[in-house]
C-alpha cells in the first residue's frame, strides 16, 4: 500500500451549495473541525463520523459530466432502503433524474452540478 484515500473532490460552480446537497442526501456534517481537511475559501468539505469525506472545489468553469458519455469517469453509488421516499426526497433537494426506474434496482441523478449518482437497492 502506499496510502490511504483520503476523500474525494467533486469540482462545481458553488462549493457550499453542492456540500449542503450531499449532507441533505447523506447526512454528516459540513465544514468538519478537521484541520487536516480544511481547503479554503472555494471549497467546502462534508465529513460523517463512520464513511466516506467529500471535499467541493468551486471552479469558475465547471462542466458537469454526461451519464453514460465515454469522457464520464465515475459516479456516487447511494445505498437506500426505500427507493420511492429516496426519489422524492433527492428531487426535493435538486436532483435530476436521469435513468432508470421501478423495473431496475437503482436509478440515476445528476447533483445540482450535474455529477451523476446513484440510489441503489440494498
Amino acid at each position: 500500500m502506499i496510502g490511504r484515500l483520503r476523500c474525494a473532490v467533486l469540482d462545481c460552480p458553488d462549493a457550499r451549495e453542492l456540500a449542503l446537497f450531499y449532507q441533505g442526501l447523506l447526512g454528516g456534517e459540513v465544514e468538519c473541525p478537521d484541520p487536516a481537511l480544511a481547503v479554503g475559501e472555494g471549497s467546502a468539505v462534508l465529513c460523517d463520523e463512520g464513511g466516506p469525506v467529500l471535499a467541493f472545489q468551486s471552479v469558475a468553469d465547471h462542466r458537469p459530466p454526461v451519464w453514460g458519455a465515454p469522457e464520464q469517469q465515475f459516479h456516487l453509488d447511494v445505498r437506500v432502503e426505500d427507493p420511492a421516499a429516496a426519489h422524492a426526497a433527492v428531487l426535493a433537494l435538486g436532483a435530476t433524474p436521469l435513468d432508470g426506474g421501478e423495473a431496475f434496482s437503482w436509478r440515476v441523478y445528476a447533483d445540482p452540478a450535474g455529477h451523476p449518482f446513484r440510489l441503489v437497492r440494498p
